[in-house]
């Protein structure tokens, strides 16, 4: 496993907390608010601490504080205005900030009380389609910028996955409310990006539909046994990296003639790969976002 990060530069400090680099140069110099260290070219090099702190100055920033204040603040003070704020805040980027500093830091008590706040103010699916969504899409370009290790980006997408598994649990103790659909839920081979598949799957229970999860990489000639049990079958895949592009096409034709000609079956896909299908394809719906879908059952 590769090793958990601790160093950043200054663009990885931009890129976590939202502050422009310039900026971040300015809080230095003006009220020294974070000391980073040098390279022997006089290059910035900032520690796991530096960013714990600018997340956490950034998060009295964005709640109206000015910076001269934060700068004249002990540790005490701070500590505890991070933490009011962290127990009050409503703002979609204050949870963010602590979610992230909950990612850098391996705090799951953090997350935890972060969700735990704001399940108290809105719906799970207010939060993920708000939040966790942007979250998510903030962590591929942390990866991206190498701002993040992979231990950071599997920590806090586990702790996402068991909140999802543990809301869909409680909904499938309880009957299915709409028998007019059943629906699929899987990935294609090669394909583990679950965390959307996963979400829509309890959107899906929500609604009072029955699903029969199959999870990542599923080969398609596992799903023909499905054709022996039941019949008007809606098949739901998200496309993020599998099949490739060169090679998608075929994957749909060939699904198409074995689950979906001369049947009530039908495929809705999701994903960045949609955008590479060619080909029409009757049965097989495209959508561009969980809400889209949704909104379509």
């Amino acid at each position: 496993m590769s090793r958990v990060k601790n160093h950043f530069s200054i663009k990885n400090l931009e890129h976590l907390s939202g502050i422009k680099a310039h900026t971040i140069r300015i809080w230095e110099k003006r009220y020294q608010l974070i000391e980073p260290n040098r390279t022997d070219t006089n290059i910035r090099i900032y520690s796991l601490e530096n960013l714990q702190k600018l997340l956490n100055v950034t998060l009295l920033y964005n709640a109206g504080m000015k910076i001269s204040i934060i700068a004249k603040l002990n540790e005490q003070e701070f500590n505890d205005n991070v933490k009011k704020i962290a127990l009050s805040s409503s703002s979609n980027q204050k949870a963010l900030n602590l979610f992230k500093l909950a990612m850098i830091d391996f705090d799951q008590n953090l997350f935890t009380k972060t969700l735990e706040n704001l399940l108290e103010k809105h719906s799970f699916e207010t939060i993920f389609n708000t939040i966790l969504v942007h979250l998510m899409n903030d962590l591929g370009v942390l990866w991206l910028t190498n701002s993040i290790s992979p231990a950071h980006e599997h920590f806090l997408s586990s702790l996402i996955k068991q909140k999802i598994h543990s809301l869909s649990h409680s909904l499938n103790s309880k009957p299915v409310k709409d028998t007019s659909k059943t629906f699929v839920l899987f990935l294609p081979d090669n394909e583990i990006h679950e965390l959307g598949l996963l979400y829509l799957n309890y959107e899906l229970l929500a609604k009072g539909y029955k699903t029969i999860y199959l999870g990542p990489s599923v080969p398609m000639k596992s799903l023909e046994s499905l054709l022996e049990i039941q019949e008007s079958l809606y098949f739901v895949s998200y496309l993020t990296v599998e099949p490739s592009i060169d090679k998608i096409d075929d994957y749909l034709c060939d699904f198409e003639k074995i689950f979906l000609l001369n049947t009530s079956n039908n495929l809705w896909l999701l994903g960045t790969q949609t955008q590479y299908i060619q080909k029409k394809y009757p049965k097989i719906s495209l959508f561009r976002s969980i809400p889209n879908l949704t909104k379509e059952v």
